[in-house]
């Protein structure tokens, strides 16, 4: 090998280490933030696709007010619990709920898992609707429920 070759060897190997150190010592160290905007890699993939409203079906029990199209989506409004019906989105797509109360959400995971997540979405403080953000990659239901048995409004939200 030529002094040539060793040096530029020598070059290659301290960039990889100088990349390296970069790497690791400007990484968050902290779990994040959910609600946070993405950073500036996410861009270059696209958005994430939403399931579209007009997809899913709804099934209350009680029987509740037949659902209605708004600007921002699909309306469900039920007394205590409802099931959603997602058709198969063709790829993993998220779907969006939105309510200006509290609601709780479960819902099958994505993939093979044999899963099932439950949780319970609250408005923020700063007056800001509760939001459920549900991964689907195939047919599936979603069931909501009104924590305190008053009813709920949750829309089926495009974005």
């Amino acid at each position: 090998m030529s002094g040539r070759q060793k040096l530029l060897l020598a070059a290659l190997g301290g960039l990889l280490v100088a990349l390296y150190l970069i790497a690791v010592g400007g990484g968050r160290h902290d779990r994040g933030d959910p609600a946070a905007r993405p950073g500036w890699l996410s861009g270059l993939g696209g958005g994430a696709a939403t399931v579209d409203p007009a997809t899913v079906s709804v099934a209350c029990a009680p029987p509740a007010a037949p659902p209605t199209a708004s600007a921002d989506g699909t309306v469900v409004t039920f007394p205590t619990g409802c099931l959603l019906r997602v058709a198969d989105p063709g790829g993993l797509r998220t779907l969006v709920l939105r309510s200006p109360a509290a609601f709780e959400v479960t819902a099958p995971a994505p993939g093979d898992a044999e899963v099932t997540v439950r949780d319970e979405v609250s408005p923020g403080d700063e007056g800001t609707a509760a939001v459920a953000k549900v991964a689907v990659d195939r047919a599936t239901e979603v069931t909501l429920r009104c924590p305190g048995g008053d009813g709920c409004t949750v829309t089926v939200a495009r974005s």
